[in-house]
This record gives C-alpha cells, structure tokens and sequence, in this order.
C-alpha cells in the first residue's frame, strides 16, 4: 500500500467517527481530487508526490461542508457542474425524476418539445434535459442572484436559456405553449428545520430548502403556474420528500384542471415526485 492509500484509511475513519453518511467515498474523491487523478489511479501516486493539502480537505469535509464545495464540483446523470456557496447542490435522487421527465417528453409527438425548469439553482434538470432531449427548448427559471451565478456558469454555451424570476410568475410570454414542467422546488417544512443533514442545513441556501409550515407552499404555487404554462395535454413532474408521498398528487387535482396525477417512487421506493397532465378542454 502507498502512502497515499494508507492516509486515505485513516481518512475515512475520521469521516466515519464525525457521521459523513459516505466516508470512504469522500476520502478517495478528496484524495483524487487533490492529487489530480481519479479515484480508480490513486494507487499510482508516489509516496512523494503525497500532498499535505489533503488533510485540509479532510478537516473541511470533517466539519461536514459538502464534498461538493471543497472540490468546486457536482456530477449529475451525464453532467459535471460547478457548484459552490449559494446554489444548492443536485442531489442523486433528483436524477430518476429527470428519468421520468425525459422518457414522458421522448413520448410525445413532438418536434422540438419546449421545457421549464423552475426552481433551477445549479441547472442540473435543465442542463439534463436539454443535453438527452436533443432538439428541445429548455427555458430555466432561477430568483437567487447568488444561485444565479452558477447556473449561468454551468449553462455557458448550452441550448438553454436562463432566466432570473420568481418561479410562480415566470415566462408569461410562454403562456399555454409548454410540453413539460419540472421543478425541484423548495419542500422541507420549517418544522424539520433541526433534522435537516448539516451539509444542507448549513450550507444550501435557505430559499432552495424550507416552504412553510408544511413544506407544501412553493408546490401550490407551482400547480398554479405549472397550468398557467402548460398546453393541454402538457406534462408536470415535480419532487417533492418522501413523506410527502400521499399530499402532492391531491394538489394537482382534477378540480384545479389536471389528469392522471400520480406518484412515483426514486431508486430507494420512497415516494419522490409527483406527474400530471394537464386536462385536455
């Protein structure tokens, strides 16, 4: 064993001790990152070329900052974006939702199908559909100008359009002309505020994280918006947590003007995001 991997060990015990949910993961990513390999080649470092640095991303990764913060980078389905302070950093449960998305617009009999992504932060939905539907229009609807920042980084010479706005008044201008709705919006009820992971609590922003008393309130603006923007026939995909499997399709309802609401489970069969259609005149 090189030095490299014997420090690597040591390590994720340290992560381990201080509750890092993935600590053998962190500690090779950081060491990979550091040392500018990939993780598969730390075996290839020489024993002196080990840099003292690591420790300080351990130390940082210890106190539980995100991994993502330290290494300036977050993958996504087929992506690699920026991230940093300011913007919430994708989740992997958040890629079956884009799955689902991206298979329903493939569905449709249309050419070049139009996207929004509200809620965008880094761009990673929007980014994703853009990238695996090839001839869509994605149009990404984000209000923090810190979060801004990154979603303009990560969109830099890609098909999608960026725009900064509140999510429940945006693109009027695309009025019943949209194909499919998607949002990863703001759903933890500040209720929760103390049981919230301290890579999020403490570093995402507070505006991606908590909607009201029951985490429900930026999705019924959403249904508001979502039908405003929609087509006839038009689809919604929304995520939402997994105790909130059984509230989210009743708020797109049929009174409110959908069809065939319906949750769906992510990649642990917790209920994680809920689809409907818009109603057909």
């Amino acid at each position: 064993m090189n030095l490299l991997l014997a420090e690597v060990a040591q390590a994720t015990r340290r992560l381990a001790d201080a509750g890092v949910p993935s600590p053998r993961n962190d500690a090779e990513e950081l060491a990979a990152f550091v040392h500018g390999v990939k993780r598969g080649e730390l075996h290839t470092v020489k024993d002196a070329d080990f840099d003292a640095r690591y420790w300080e991303a351990i130390a940082r990764r210890e106190a539980r900052e995100p991994l993502q913060h330290i290494t300036g980078r977050a993958y996504f389905r087929y992506l690699e974006l920026q991230v940093g302070p300011g913007v919430f950093v994708p989740r992997p449960e958040t890629e079956s939702v884009v799955g689902w998305a991206i298979d329903a617009v493939r569905a449709m009999d249309v050419v070049e199908p139009l996207i929004v992504d509200l809620c965008a932060g880094s761009g990673a939905i929007g980014l994703a559909m853009a990238q695996e539907v090839p001839r869509s229009r994605v149009h990404a609807v984000e209000l923090s100008e810190d979060a801004l920042v990154w979603t303009r980084k990560n969109a830099a010479g890609s098909r999608v359009t960026v725009h900064q706005g509140d999510a429940l008044a945006a693109l009027p201008e695309l009025n019943g002309q949209v194909d499919l709705v998607i949002s990863n919006p703001p759903y933890i009820p500040l209720t929760e505020w103390e049981y919230v992971a301290p890579e999020a609590r403490d570093h995402d922003p507070e505006l991606a994280l908590f909607s009201g008393e029951d985490g429900l309130d930026t999705i019924r603006g959403l249904e508001r918006t979502a039908h405003r923007l929609l087509r006839p026939g038009g689809v919604v995909v929304v995520e939402h947590a997994d105790t909130q499997g059984g509230q989210v399709p009743w708020i797109f309802n049929e009174e409110a003007g959908w069809a065939d609401a319906a949750d769906h489970p992510d990649l642990n069969n917790r209920p994680r995001f809920a689809t409907a259609r818009k109603a057909l005149p």
